[in-house]
């Protein structure tokens, strides 16, 4: 028997469960994930679905609808759009639905390359109620089970130091204990290093004169969240947005590697044609 299909998923995207079907699709380690299809008027339309258990999986999905719009709102073919999120209505969790894609494994990666220099260079939004732009996001993310504080900040320095060195640091401490020395090391960090390399006036885009601008980051790109669909398209899902740094997403893109030289070498390139700072 095919699953069934939760109802508040079919309300949200107004669908008649008759033409509907759902059928397990992929893996995740952090949720169920799933392809709805439906039809209507003798056309096709494909969905990604994920399920989560519990508060913490509306946290996480809520986040990554936002942050899946906020890049797709940017450059459309960089990222599925995000149709829905919300609360499940036959079970206790929630759910995520966005554009199906129909991935082949990954091409040489310099297409992604060229995107994520546009994404970088091009400036988020101002935030609704704030006169300037700003660090940070107005919904929390989740970077694996890592729950991120995106409170809006002015300042870059204060956004990292802060919403990330520290939150990371009482997280850690949260779930395996105080360790004094790696305490004292992060609140150095912050106090001292973070201001003068990443404080106001410190990192003026040398041919522009401008101070970094908050730019749309995904969060968490690494090998395993991006790919190249049948069209031939390269994109990236699994998103843990923020108005950050540009340069902040390469963190996470070096630590965990899958992007070499070449890639690198493209994505300088065309920062430096568009010739933004963010």
């Amino acid at each position: 028997m095919p699953p069934k299909i939760d109802k508040a998923i079919l309300s949200a995207l107004a669908l008649d469960a008759a033409t509907t079907t759902i059928a397990s699709h992929g893996g995740s380690g952090f949720a169920s994930t799933l392809k709805l299809t439906s039809h209507k008027d003798d056309i096709e339309k494909l969905y990604f679905v994920k399920t989560g258990r519990g508060k913490e999986a509306g946290v996480m999905f809520e986040g990554e609808h936002t942050s899946l719009n906020a890049i797709h709102n940017t450059i459309p073919s960089l990222c599925p759009k995000s149709h829905a999120f919300g609360t499940l209505e036959d079970a206790d969790g929630a759910f995520l639905v966005t554009d199906f894609l129909d991935l082949k494994g990954k091409g040489d990666g310099l297409a992604l390359a060229r995107k994520l220099a546009v994404l970088h260079t091009t400036p988020a939004p101002t935030p609704e109620g704030c006169e300037t732009p700003v660090f940070g996001f107005r919904v929390p993310t989740c970077c694996g089970d890592t729950l991120q504080d995106n409170t809006f900040r002015s300042s870059w320095a204060d956004f990292y130091g802060e919403n990330r060195l520290q939150a990371v640091l009482k997280a850690g401490e949260k779930k395996h204990g105080i360790d004094t020395d790696l305490r004292n090391l992060v609140e150095r960090m912050v106090e001292e290093v973070v201001p003068r390399l990443l404080g106001d006036g410190h990192l003026k885009d040398a041919q522009t004169g401008r101070d970094v601008r908050p730019v749309v980051v995904h969060g968490d790109l690494w090998s395993g969240n991006w790919g190249r669909t049948r069209e031939g398209e390269e994109v990236v899902f699994d998103a843990a947005g923020s108005y950050a740094h540009g340069e902040f997403e390469w963190g996470i893109m070096r630590m965990f590697g899958g992007f070499g030289g070449e890639f690198e070498g493209e994505y300088w390139k065309e920062r430096e044609r568009r010739g933004g700072a963010g």
